[in-house]
């Protein structure tokens, strides 16, 4: 009888810039499974608070993240230049705040760059974990958290 054939086929590494949508859902959802077995828990969510433009009704801007494993991660967060400075963009990330604690998260998570938002985070009450150096020199990528413990007022 001959030995059984051990040879394994080497996978073929593709880089791209147009990933497919159903092949990033597959990484997504294999990494997910694998995250349930490990921890036998299974809490993945997106969480979005989404503006609509009054008029149309189309999406002009929002937050969109996720939940997993007691902690809320901010993905994108964009409000159009007429919208910034109103107050709406603190609200914004207030009810965002709120569903994940709802959820169960006791942390935040998000990255920002340095021309962006740093200092709207701060003044909500996120701390800077890190920078890592990015393009255009002097700018950064600024890592940041926030506990999301109770707010006062919400206990019986």
């Amino acid at each position: 009888m001959p030995a059984s054939d051990t040879t394994v086929s080497t996978p073929n590494l593709v880089v791209t810039d147009a990933p497919i949508p159903a092949d990033i859902a597959m990484i997504s959802d294999a990494l997910d499974r694998f995250n349930i077995e490990k921890t036998g828990v299974e809490d993945r969510r997106p969480l979005a608070v989404l503006v609509h433009d009054p008029e149309t009704h189309q999406v002009i801007g929002g937050l969109t993240g996720r939940t997993s494993l007691g902690l809320f991660f901010v993905d994108l967060f964009y409000l159009p230049s007429e919208l910034r400075g109103s107050g709406l963009g603190g609200e914004i990330l207030r009810q965002a705040e709120d569903e994940a604690r709802a959820r169960g998260c006791r942390a935040a998570v998000l990255y920002t760059i340095t021309f962006q938002a740093p200092g709207f985070y701060r003044k909500r009450g996120w701390e800077r974990l890190g920078e890592v150096p990015c393009d255009p020199p002097g700018t950064s990528r600024v890592f940041m958290t926030k506990e999301l413990a109770a707010r006062t007022g919400d206990r019986d």
